[in-house]
């Protein structure tokens, strides 16, 4: 009974990771309205020069780089992405208070409440949004209207691996209460 038991727990979490392969977060659409802000988790490749460009084309006002490490500068990204000078030093703020996905949430809400937005495009990589998106519902409830905005990326098995591992974690965790 118990072989059958993990067997079927086995067979669950294996179907759970192929679902969670082929259903990577999406690119905002493009008819999706503007936001009052956009916040962009540090970490992955064309994730900064992404939400830049959703600036660039007024579909937020302001972004919040969240997870930034403390040593980065505006000057560092305005060299790092060309042209994008201005921008950084009207609209961008760079956030260095969080760690993790579930600090990002934190941080942003925080934010968010600071400069009294109503609505938020996410930006993180494909493979991330799912617990991004996941830690964001928990943070900040209903107060917010989120829109995913994911960075198409080709991501590794391990990589996928890796995430699904991290997100039905997090997802146990906080169904156990711990």
């Amino acid at each position: 009974m118990i072989s059958r038991i993990a067997s079927l727990l086995l067979l669950l979490y294996a179907i759970g990771f192929v679902l969670f392969a082929f259903t990577l977060g999406k690119p905002a659409p493009a008819n999706a309205q503007p936001t009052d802000a956009a916040v962009v988790l540090t970490g992955g490749s064309g994730r900064i020069e992404h939400a830049i460009d959703v600036l660039r084309a007024h579909k937020a006002q302001r972004l919040l780089v969240a997870g930034a490490d403390p040593s980065v500068t505006k000057r560092d990204l305005a060299v790092r992405i060309p042209g994008s000078a201005a921008l950084l030093k009207c609209c961008v703020d760079l956030g260095s208070e969080s760690v993790d996905t579930r600090s990002n949430a934190e941080e942003a809400g925080r934010w968010l409440a600071k400069h009294n937005f109503h609505s938020l495009r996410l930006i993180t990589s494909d493979w991330h949004m799912r617990r991004a998106r996941y830690e964001f519902r928990k943070v900040l409830k209903d107060r917010y209207v989120v829109v995913p905005d994911a960075v198409h990326t080709e991501p590794s098995f391990l990589t996928l691996f890796g995430e699904y591992n991290k997100y039905v974690l997090r997802r146990i965790a906080v169904w156990a209460d711990i």
